[in-house]
C-alpha cells in the first residue's frame, strides 16, 4: 500500500497568517496525529487535515471538530488543575525548554536566509 500524501505547509496558509505560522501548525498537526494520548477523535482530525481529506478552514468552522478540540482542552485544563506543585514545576520547566528550543530553531532558520 502506497504512503498517503501529506499536505505542504503552504496549504495551511488559508488559516495561517504567514509561512512560519503555517510551518508551526503543520508540525503541531503531525505531533497530534502521532500522539495516541490526545485521544482517537483528535488524532483522526489531525490525520484528516494532514492527508488533505479535510481543510483546516473546515476544522475551525465545524461544530464537530471544535467540539473535539474543546473536549480535549477541558481535559487538559482539568489535568493542570489537579497537578501537584512538583508536577507543575516540572511541567513549567519542560515548557520553558521547548520555548528555548523553538527560539533556537527560529534563529537558525533566520541565519540561513
Amino acid at each position: 500500500m502506497a504512503a498517503e500524501r501529506e499536505i505542504e505547509d503552504d496549504e495551511l496558509l488559508e488559516v495561517a497568517d504567514n509561512p512560519e505560522q503555517a510551518r508551526q501548525l503543520h508540525k503541531a498537526l503531525r505531533t497530534i496525529a502521532d500522539n495516541p494520548s490526545v485521544g482517537k477523535p483528535l488524532q483522526e482530525m489531525a490525520k484528516d487535515v494532514l492527508s488533505g481529506r479535510v481543510g483546516m478552514r473546515e476544522v475551525v468552522q465545524s461544530d464537530r471538530y471544535l467540539g473535539i478540540i474543546g473536549d480535549r482542552l477541558g481535559q487538559m485544563r482539568e489535568a493542570a488543575e489537579n497537578m501537584s506543585p512538583k508536577q507543575r514545576e516540572q511541567s513549567e520547566a519542560r515548557a520553558e525548554k521547548l520555548i528555548e528550543e523553538r527560539e533556537r530553531e527560529s534563529e537558525g532558520r533566520e541565519k540561513r536566509k
